[in-house]
């Protein structure tokens, strides 16, 4: 019996050796799996030493602008500029409001902008205060004086783009930030037909460049390196160029002595520019990754905040031959980028441009939102600021109760409309696994 069941056992252990090495493969790969997942985190997740406090503050401001803005662009719409309140709540969507808050709420904490009325049925009307209305002429003007510049920034995205032409729906994205006017689709296209035109390609509008102007194949890096050295020559043509982003690193980081090397290095390489054709670089190498640092930069320059929702930038990742995975390029050259993961509308901010939480160089239609921002029910930013870590990711602080004399930020969780009153839907990329930051800015 013994040697039977000996012989039994051995047959046994004989028969689970191969299921046995299955598992332990098993084994090893679910370890070397979650090895690499302890290393890939999600964009929500990175560690707050990697935040820039003050452009998470900066965020949360523009939320509540842009909320009031898309508000007011409703109000425009409507032939006596007033409109019943019920009405509104079916624009929540573009408002970004979440539920179960309710629009009448957030338009109560703005009654220096916003007037609440009943008519001789009870119902409740909403419509600008005089205050704002004047605001809106003002805005009007402002953006009348600019219409050149924007012009110019919205030729040079034509120049950039491979096929010298973009979708009018995707330049409407832009509107807020690049300062166009509210009747961007139906006149201001049509005011610069020296510049482009526009054009249906399979029953969509296109914007077409008409005139390449060299005069405008400049990068605004190159503008400024002209500016600072006086024996400096802009090129007659866009070709290659070696010129250093300017980095700005968050205050409390304290190991870039790990990457220092690499940065200088990727610094020093040079890089096709954004306005030279690209169809010879090949997706993923070094050099076609830095050309779209480039048209990033480029991009970002042009707004009046040095500051755009991330998938505003990632919609136009074919246009402008950029990496599918553009996301993970911001993250990688956190020096020169800021991603604010604020909401569910993440943020890129260029840092050259801030110096704590203000930008350094305001235009008039950005000190015209600040006039806005000052007449809403935000509050908190003269006697107590408070820090990221202490700010909230829900609304409650706005929604709870209707009294003026509490003190803190209007916390609103989702990012910025466009000026269409469109929805612009998440993309991949704003969810997307990302590396370490230090083992992945690699060359």
């Amino acid at each position: 019996m013994r040697s039977m069941s000996r012989s039994r056992v051995l047959a046994i252990q004989n028969h689970a050796k191969p299921l046995l090495d299955r598992i332990s493969c098993n084994s090893i790969s679910m370890a070397v799996q979650k090895r690499f997942m302890t290393k890939s985190r999600r964009v929500q997740d990175r560690s707050k030493k990697k935040r820039v406090h003050d452009l998470e503050i900066t965020t949360e401001r523009w939320k509540v602008v842009s909320k009031v803005l898309v508000i007011m662009d409703v109000l425009k719409k409507e032939p006596e500029q007033v409109i019943p309140l019920r009405r509104l709540e079916q624009y929540r969507q573009q408002i970004n409001l979440s539920k179960p808050h309710k629009v009448a709420d957030f338009i109560r904490k703005s009654p220096k902008l916003f007037d609440l009325y009943r008519d001789r049925k009870g119902v409740l009307w909403c419509g600008l205060t005089s205050r704002a209305e004047e605001l809106v002429e003002e805005e009007a003007r402002l953006i009348e004086e600019r219409s050149e510049k924007a012009a110019e920034y919205v030729t040079r995205l034509l120049m950039m783009s491979v096929d010298k032409r973009l979708p009018v729906d995707k330049i409407a994205n832009f509107r807020r930030d690049m300062g166009l006017p509210f009747d961007f689709r139906t006149r201001w296209i049509h005011m610069f037909p020296e510049c482009f035109k526009v054009v249906r390609v399979e029953d969509a509008e296109y914007l077409k460049l008409v005139n390449w102007n060299p005069s405008w194949a400049v990068t605004e890096l190159e503008m400024k390196a002209v500016t600072d050295e006086t024996d400096r020559q802009l090129p007659s043509s866009p070709g290659e160029l070696c010129l250093p982003f300017p980095v700005r690193f968050p205050p409390n980081y304290k190991k870039i002595f790990r990457i220092g090397g690499r940065i200088e290095h990727f610094q020093k390489r040079s890089y096709l520019s954004p306005y030279a054709d690209a169809q010879g670089l090949t997706p993923g190498s070094q050099e076609f990754d830095k050309r779209a640092v480039a048209i990033m930069h480029e991009i970002l320059s042009f707004t009046l905040e040095k500051r755009l929702v991330t998938d505003h930038l990632t919609h136009f990742r074919r246009e402008f031959v950029m990496p599918q995975k553009l996301m993970r390029l911001l993250l990688k050259h956190f020096g020169i980028f800021y991603v604010s993961e604020r909401g569910k509308r993440f943020s890129v901010f260029l840092t050259e441009a801030y110096e704590g939480s203000e930008l350094i160089e305001k235009c008039p239609l950005v000190l015209w939102k600040e006039k806005v921002l000052r007449l809403t029910g935000y509050r908190g930013r003269i006697k107590r600021t408070r820090s990221f870590d202490e700010l909230s990711d829900t609304e409650d602080d706005l929604f709870d109760g209707h009294s003026e004399s509490r003190s803190g930020y209007m916390d609103i969780e989702d990012e910025e409309t466009d000026g269409t009153l469109e929805d612009a839907s998440l993309t991949d990329d704003s969810e997307m696994d990302v590396g370490n930051l230090y083992d992945s800015y690699h060359d």
